[in-house]
Order: C-alpha cells, then structure tokens, then sequence
C-alpha cells in the first residue's frame, strides 16, 4: 500500500473509533440527565420537543466535530 493511503486510513479508523465513543458517551449523557425532562415535553408540547431535539442534534454535530478535530490535530502533531 501507498504511504498517503495507509494515513489516510489509520487516520480515518481513529477519527471513527473516537467519534463512535463519544456519540454513545453524549446519547448516554443525554438520556440519563435530559431523558425525564425531554419525554416530558414530548408529551406536553410537541413544536418545543422538535425545536429541542433539533438544537440538540446540531449540539451535538458541532461539538463532536470540533472535539474531533482537535484530538486528530493532537495526534497529527504528535508524529
């Protein structure tokens, strides 16, 4: 295998171990602390329950690709 393909894909299997992890550690940190609160909602007003959701869900892409970049930035610098 070419060099620049090898580091392509080690980096793309770090970057998917990593995020995999902290998308199940945030569905379980919302679940846990928001879950009581949120099907709560969702039973008393659904339009709020939406705009919730969709805050959460764009959250949750923007902090976890910025976390990702920052820890594949770490490990880049590292080598």
């Amino acid at each position: 295998m070419k060099r620049g393909f090898k580091q392509s894909l080690r980096s793309y299997a770090i970057e998917f171990l990593v995020y995999g992890a902290l998308v199940a550690a945030y569905y379980f940190l919302v679940l846990h602390f928001l879950g009581g609160w949120l099907h709560h909602i969702f039973q008393s007003d659904r339009a709020l329950y939406s705009a919730v959701a969709l805050g959460l869900i764009v959250g949750q892409g923007l902090l976890l690709e910025m976390l990702t970049r920052f820890l594949l930035g770490l490990i880049k610098h590292t080598e």
